[in-house]
């Protein structure tokens, strides 16, 4: 039944067709978007169908030179921070950029065509859905390809155009607005969004829903700085969030293949929003020479790396021949176009928001509030739901540990903001917790951005590349048929 349930939820997910321009335009000039029904449908393309777990992943500290003795051209441009050969191969920065705004032009069909419609009260969460799409897109488009946030200097960084109209013309021309402008976008869009979003969805999971808009709202108050709006929209999850977060102790039970379902499953309580990008991330861990790799895993998920001194409960496996190590998260669902010839189109179901990354944001914020006793308890809790035999009368979690575990070195944790000692200790426990807790998704590469952390990058026989503060190169590369069209290239 688990498995029936996420193909066909997957299934949904599968539809509309995008336009070909790297912008918006109407998804379908021949259809009248005239009812709530047909505005939603419209929203179901307003996510990207694209996946940017693998371009992340490979730019992180996560990954390194395994060994193979081949590897896809696009995992050793993302481990060197390169610009990718122009190409319609999926998994791609090119092809996340575009399918980003694809899904920003969906979002603005539907926005046009509640407007149209008079924005009248039974539209509310239609309207909600889109606004929140819109500045999630544009979140990750910033994210990826400008400069990390700063206050002092976002007024003259490089943003990324932020979109609000459908397109009339065959060729658009557009400029990229500053960091500091489409932060400002972003922010109007999803306070918006926040009021009007609703949990009426015959698939709550696979649509903005209200919990899934708070966690994406804390992201980004977290990026901004906003601790009290970070921890004001978390309250819901309170201190201990029993029954909400990821239970990895219950995967001990299932096979490799089922665990991969369970991951992504609608069911489980902490995921809130699912996606199903056209995405071959599930077999990174065999085409990859740059992932994470047999002999040095242990120095991110080792024993030692608990701060209670015991193993974790994640389940990892070797592949490979042990060359590589993975843990089962991605269940590819492959869409047959021809049987006979064995063609078709994969799908991969993936966890955009969860609980999990919603708390460690709550966390962050009571360290940053210098809340460090209610911060440690959380931590505590967080912890002891990765600890296998976790015993909550020995193992405590105390300020002592954290410090000794993760002192402060000079120069390591730079963010826009200052941090005493104390608090850089609990930033840098919490960063390596989320490093560990979305190993292969990504998240990894934008703490590396938030806190200008130095990558090393070894590749056998070869110098090692090191990614500096502030390097141009945390910012990618506007792809070629973008900026063939005029949008401002980075510097580099």
């Amino acid at each position: 039944m688990k498995t029936l349930k996420i193909t066909l939820s997957l299934l949904i997910l599968v539809g509309i067709t995008s336009c070909d321009n790297f912008l918006s335009e109407k998804p379908d000039n021949r259809t009248e978007i005239d009812t709530p029904d047909k505005i939603s449908e419209i929203l179901v393309n307003a996510y990207p169908q694209m996946s940017y777990f693998d371009i992340a992943e490979t730019m992180s500290d996560n990954v390194f030179d395994s060994g193979m003795v081949e590897t896809l051209t696009k995992n050793e441009q993302n481990y060197n921070w390169e610009i990718q050969t122009e190409t319609a191969d999926i998994d791609t920065q090119a092809m996340y950029w575009d399918a980003c705004y694809k899904a920003i032009a969906h979002a603005n069909t539907a926005l046009e065509a509640i407007d149209k419609l008079g924005n009248t009260s039974n539209l509310n969460p239609q309207r909600g859905e889109a606004l929140l799409a819109r500045a999630y897109s544009h979140f990750m488009l910033v994210s990826f390809w400008s400069k990390r946030y700063n206050p002092a200097t976002a007024s003259k960084d490089l943003g990324i155009p932020y979109v609000t109209k459908p397109e009339t013309q065959l060729i658009t021309k557009y400029t990229r607005n500053t960091v500091a402008e489409v932060f400002d976008f972003i922010q109007k869009d999803l306070e918006e969004g926040l009021k009007l979003v609703t949990n009426d969805y015959k698939e709550v999971k696979f649509h903005f829903n209200k919990d899934a808009a708070k966690a994406f709202a804390s992201r980004f108050y977290l990026v901004k700085g906003d601790w009290d709006r970070v921890i004001a929209l978390s309250d819901d999850l309170g201190p201990k969030p029993v029954g909400k977060l990821r239970d990895f102790a219950s995967y001990d039970l299932l096979s490799v293949a089922d665990q991969t379902i369970a991951y992504a499953n609608s069911d489980a309580n902490t995921n809130l929003l699912i996606v199903s990008p056209n995405s071959i991330v599930s077999r990174s861990r065999y085409s990859n020479r740059f992932y994470l790799s047999g002999d040095r895993y242990n120095e991110i998920l080792g024993s030692s790396t608990n701060l209670f001194g015991k193993s974790w409960l994640y389940n990892f496996y070797s592949s490979n021949s042990s060359i590589t190590v993975f843990l089962p998260k991605f269940y590819e669902y492959f869409k047959y176009t021809n049987v006979t010839a064995g063609i078709g189109v994969p799908y991969t179901a993936e966890v955009l928001l969860s609980n999990d990354e919603f708390f460690l944001n709550r966390i962050e914020a009571h360290v940053m509030k210098g809340q460090t006793a209610l911060a440690n308890d959380e931590l505590e809790y967080f912890l002891s739901t990765r600890t296998a035999g976790y015993n909550p009368t020995t193992d405590k979690l105390t300020e002592a540990k954290v410090v000794a575990k993760y002192p402060v070195i000079d120069n390591e944790y730079t963010p826009f903001y200052t941090m005493t000692p104390v608090q850089t200790s609990y930033v840098k426990a919490i960063a390596e917790t989320r490093r560990r807790d979305f190993i292969h998704e990504g998240m990894r590469w934008f703490d590396v951005k938030r806190f200008n952390i130095v990558v090393n990058h070894e590749t056998n026989n070869k110098p090692t590349n090191i990614l500096v503060k502030d390097d141009n190169r945390r910012a990618l590369q506007i792809p070629l048929h973008a900026s063939n069209t005029g949008v401002e290239l980075n510097p580099r």
